[in-house]
């Protein structure tokens, strides 16, 4: 017995997802394993005998798939922000404050101004990294530092 992926789908997704998120505790996970999950029964190719029998075996692998991403490197060595913050030495609490405020960034700006400052790498040499035009690295690098700049502001204004 086959039964098509759409079928299959509208089903059980929502099963696959509850027992994938109770393993792994992480939505976005959830859903890829879902994804995964569905992946693999249309390139097995395998008949099953009925209707249970696919249904448990997509059961099995989804918690086979969640189990492996528990297990996986990144997951093991994952900290929350909070505790690498913590594990950091800072000079001065300026220099702390401005970190946390970096670290605050939205994502492209954040990962632009980190490593030209704190990592020393030249623009040409981020844009390699990243991908990304040279002109581009500059312009998130400026408006990174507008951005760092009005939110520094706003805390020394705070102060005094």
């Amino acid at each position: 017995m086959r039964q098509s992926v759409q079928e299959l789908f509208e089903k059980y997704q929502n099963n696959l997802y509850a027992v994938a998120f109770n393993i792994c505790k992480n939505a976005e996970d959830a859903k890829d394993i879902v994804q995964e999950t569905f992946i693999q029964y249309y390139s097995l190719r395998k008949e099953f005998d009925n209707e249970q029998h696919i249904r448990a075996w997509l059961i099995r692998v989804a918690i086979n798939k969640a189990k492996n991403i528990n297990r996986s490197f990144w997951r093991k060595n994952k900290r929350p922000l909070e505790d690498y913050m913590e594990s950091l030495t800072f000079e001065t609490p300026e220099s702390e404050e401005l970190f946390e405020t970096v670290m605050a960034l939205p994502e492209k700006f954040r990962i632009v101004i980190h490593l030209f400052y704190y990592e020393d790498y030249a623009i040409r040499e981020i844009a390699d990294i990243l991908k990304i035009s040279e002109s581009n690295v500059k312009v998130r690098l400026s408006r990174g530092r507008s951005l760092l700049k009005e939110k520094l502001q706003e805390e020394w204004e705070d102060d005094e």
